[in-house]
């Protein structure tokens, strides 16, 4: 529980969401500080405008600030652009590198919004972080979990999983309660100037070119041709780069076959990307690796759970188990499509009203095959 007139700063990056955060937070009586990360050279990339929705862009800051003199509370810009390459950019770098499919919004929060934000309000006296994310931060005993959102279909808890227990003990998210119609009414009401700004569905340092040509441009050394093989061993022709592929693709494979084919599997040893039907897509256990708990871990006997494996997948039973050092095993109770390594398997309760923590999708072990 925050305390009355507590000093908070909210994380405004433009947009209606954190832009109404702040006001709740003030209308409530809390001193607000607004604070906006200039986190990518949106500008130099983009050309200054041409992306208008990226949370570092000029017009993205200018209506923070508006927005902050609005309700008449301070605002600052600060630059976390070492920050955000070190522990966002070059992470999702190092993942495409090793084969995976990283989720750089997860790790943003984990390290810029609710550690590198934390360090600047400690620094202006501040004992919490707002934000707009559409999460809840409840205590059960002493301990801290994630509820979910009242707008199921706006729910952020996914992309929250990986927070620590003193990260989410002084974080705080005032839209938690309220569908996103809701926030738009609210925002309106105010005469907020993001009332009714489009949101951005991107990865914010990409650029216009989409994550291929970033990929190509920073990890060009991702993109080394090798050979496309069936699973059954004959090769089918060559990629131009492992970087451009991810497991379940089916699209722009350029191989022809009797029935549709996706990737099965990607194997960086030998730089070759494995193609097979459907049926070669689906798993019934998978092993998770830097698992977060926000309340008890899972003992030898196996806790039954819902997980979801992607932001939009229905969340599915299954049975998670410990495993070695900080990780975990996933017994699903029907077969789901293998995940990407590198993605994140995020634990709810029965109810799917709870986050209960998560971890990140290992490798699933598999030969490749001796091409015929």
């Amino acid at each position: 529980m925050l305390p009355l007139m507590a000093r908070i700063v909210v994380g405004m990056s433009g947009g209606v969401d954190s832009s109404l955060a702040s006001c709740l937070l003030a209308e409530q009586g809390h001193e607000v500080v607004g604070v906006t990360l200039k986190l990518w050279p949106c500008a130099e990339l983009d050309g200054g405008f041409t992306r208008e929705d990226a949370c570092c862009s000029p017009s993205e800051t200018i209506d923070a600030r508006a927005v902050a003199q609005g309700q008449g509370v301070r605002h600052y810009v600060f630059d976390s652009e070492e920050a955000f390459r070190r522990g966002v950019v070059d992470d999702f770098l190092a993942g495409y590198a090793r084969g995976e499919t990283p989720n750089p919004c997860v790790r943003c929060n984990e390290t810029i919004k609710f550690g590198d934000l934390w360090r600047q309000a400690s620094a202006l006296g501040a004992t919490a972080v707002g934000t707009g994310h559409f999460a809840r931060v409840l205590r059960r005993g002493d301990r801290y979990v994630l509820g979910v959102s009242a707008d199921r279909m706006k729910d952020q808890t996914y992309f929250l999983f990986s927070l620590t227990q003193d990260q989410l003990a002084r974080s705080c998210f005032p839209l938690g309660d309220l569908t996103k119609d809701q926030v738009r009414a609210m925002a309106a009401e105010r005469q907020l100037v993001t009332a009714h700004k489009r949101e951005s569905q991107d990865i914010c340092f990409v650029g216009p070119g989409g994550v291929s040509e970033f990929l190509r441009r920073e990890l060009p050394e991702a993109f080394k041709p090798g050979p496309i093989i069936h699973i059954n061993g004959q090769e089918l022709g060559q990629h131009q780069g492992l970087a451009a592929y991810t497991i379940g693709q089916r699209k722009g494979l350029g191989v022809a076959w009797t029935e549709p084919l996706f990737v099965v599997s990607l194997d960086i040893a030998s730089n070759t990307v494995i193609l097979g039907e459907r049926e070669h897509l689906y798993v019934q256990e998978a092993i998770l690796r830097d698992v977060t708990w926000h309340l008890a871990p899972p003992d030898a006997a196996g806790s039954r759970h819902l997980v979801r494996n992607r932001y939009r997948m229905r969340a599915v039973p299954a049975t998670i188990y410990p495993h070695g050092e900080n990780g975990a095993r996933v017994v699903y109770d029907e077969p789901v499509m293998k995940p990407s390594p590198g993605q994140a398997c995020v634990v709810y309760d029965s109810q799917e009203e709870l986050c209960l923590g998560g971890g990140w999708f290992c490798p699933v072990p598999s030969a490749v095959p001796t091409i015929a």
